[in-house]
């Protein structure tokens, strides 16, 4: 099976030779690194841009305005704060000249913990991302998934934000891309490059790949339970379906969704769940002080009130600036397995 990094590079692949994509750029994108977590390693029509994350935004958003279809790379999400006031132009390009310009533009950028990166390189990005109307925003959790989500972002009209959960880009996935050689080897001597010396190598792209698209603001059922509903996205959906797993060990039933879109996201599969269990916690990453799980929670109380059997619940990361080097600071940073197994121990134990 392919690893996540794997899929998007030949999701990129497809869009480029499939869906109009004309640039795909940013800093080590092009030859001969193809990224730092090589996503983009043989495509034709990568290109490395300067070290100038607000030259990245603005750059896609004129070859979009000019009538390309850009595909941009931040590098680590920690330095797309820089150019909040450009995200928020172009996601108002359509609304704001009523329709007559869309801007067809995905940006991609690594975010989250789990790979030690310090205060410069794991903070995440999606609460501050759903604030900024006008784009659509996706985070996988499989490879599966990331190359369909990729898919239907390159056909969009409109910018789409593609946040890639950094500590899953070399896990393997379990369901097989359509088109993918059934002999992992095989893929990856196809479409990795060859450590040192790469200026004669060029990929063996699968031919059969196909426009495998997963529909934006569409939500996964990972896992069906009837006590308790448990929400998450990204690095912590994976620790969710197993602390769930761990559980219906100890009789406890929970329910997993995969968000996988942030906006739109799939408000009828979680209401339909939280109607049914009656309980819910929201996991992700991000600092839990106006986390996109609060918009959330906010929303289960409001609507769904008199279907709850506890309060609903929301585990994410502590409200501090960053996230330390050693191990044990970024575990106690950022939710992990014990702290979601326990979480959901506790709200299956509360009664009205």
């Amino acid at each position: 099976m392919a690893n996540m990094a794997q899929a998007i590079r030949m999701a990129l692949h497809y869009a480029e030779e499939n869906l109009g994509v004309t640039d795909i750029f940013g800093e080590d994108v092009g030859a001969p690194l193809g990224g730092v977590f090589t996503c983009t390693q043989g495509l034709k029509t990568t290109w490395n841009s300067p070290l100038d994350e607000r030259g990245i935004i603005g750059a896609a958003m004129g070859i979009a305005m000019g009538g390309g279809r850009p595909v941009a790379e931040i590098q680590f999400c920690d330095y797309v704060y820089n150019t909040i006031d450009l995200l928020k132009l172009a996601g108002n390009t359509c609304w704001s000249s009523n329709g007559d310009w869309n801007l067809p533009m995905v940006v991609r950028t690594p975010v989250g913990s789990g790979i030690r990166g310090s205060i410069y390189h794991s903070h995440s990005f999606d609460a501050t991302m759903t604030h900024i109307a006008g784009w659509k925003v996706v985070m996988p959790s499989t490879p599966l998934d990331a190359y369909g989500l990729l898919i239907s972002a390159c056909k969009e009209q409109n910018p789409v934000m593609f946040l890639e959960p950094k500590a899953l880009l070399r896990v393997k996935g379990e369901e097989r891309i359509p088109g993918e050689p059934d002999d992992d080897r095989a893929l990856s001597k196809a479409i990795d490059a060859p450590l040192g010396d790469r200026s004669q190598w060029k990929p063996a792209w699968p031919e059969g790949l196909e426009a495998f698209a997963i529909p934006i603001g569409k939500g996964k059922l990972v896992r069906e339970g009837s006590q308790l509903t448990v929400v998450s996205y990204g690095r912590t959906l994976p620790l969710c379906a197993r602390a769930a797993a761990l559980l219906a060990d100890e009789g406890i039933s929970v329910e997993v969704i995969d968000l996988r879109s942030l906006w739109p996201y799939d408000w009828e599969m979680i209401k339909a769940s939280v109607q049914k269990t009656g309980r819910v916690l929201f996991v992700n990453e991000d600092t839990e002080v106006t986390n996109f799980g609060e918009h959330l929670v906010r929303r289960t109380v409001e609507e769904l009130f008199y279907s709850l059997l506890a309060p609903p619940r929301l585990l994410a990361g502590k409200f501090i600036p960053g996230i330390g080097l050693a191990d044990t600071l970024e575990m106690a940073s950022v939710p992990q397995q014990n702290d979601i197994t326990d979480a959901l121990r506790s709200l299956a134990g509360e009664q009205p």
